[in-house]
């Protein structure tokens, strides 16, 4: 059986969880509940956090995006429904896609993608299992159904 903590403990472990990366208010919740910390405690310590700026959701969805996307390599739509899973604003959710993703480095990001998938492939793949399965990798990695299209070409 685990150990509760105190409230005095709770407080001094998010704030030091926050000093060391970012996180949103949903993920320090479930640390919280996790630890058996009442909704009352925790709604106290969630508030100073905010107060005292260990907590701050535009910061954590920029960094977020640009964390999936340049490391992770995910694209738009993969990162919003990571992002909204955490109940973060779609407002605050639009302005980090569109400010953290530029438009050129995306699509330079998605081209590199499926370049890379592609020189995976047998070589005697025939051409449309080789471009359904190239749409298939950029769709699980987030792209959009346009953008894979445009990236690899519309052969209807």
């Amino acid at each position: 059986m685990k150990k509760e903590i105190s409230y005095d403990q709770a407080l001094q472990k998010m704030a030091a969880l926050c000093s060391q990366a970012e996180h949103c208010e949903s993920e320090l919740r479930e640390k919280l509940a996790r630890a058996g910390i009442g909704t009352g405690d925790a709604d106290r310590i969630i508030d100073y956090l905010y107060d005292e700026g260990y907590i701050n959701n535009e910061r954590y969805c920029r960094a977020f995006v640009r964390d999936k996307f340049n490391y992770a390599h995910w694209g738009r739509i993969k990162i919003g429904q990571a992002l909204r899973l955490k109940h973060l604003p779609d407002a605050l959710v639009r302005q980090a896609l569109d400010e953290e993703m530029p438009h050129e480095a995306y699509h330079a990001l998605l081209q590199r993608l499926l370049r890379q998938k592609d020189s995976t492939l047998p070589a005697d793949t025939d051409a449309y299992s080789r471009r359904a399965k190239l749409i298939r990798f950029a769709l699980g990695r987030g792209f959009t159904m346009d953008e894979v299209l445009d990236a690899v070409g519309h052969e209807e």
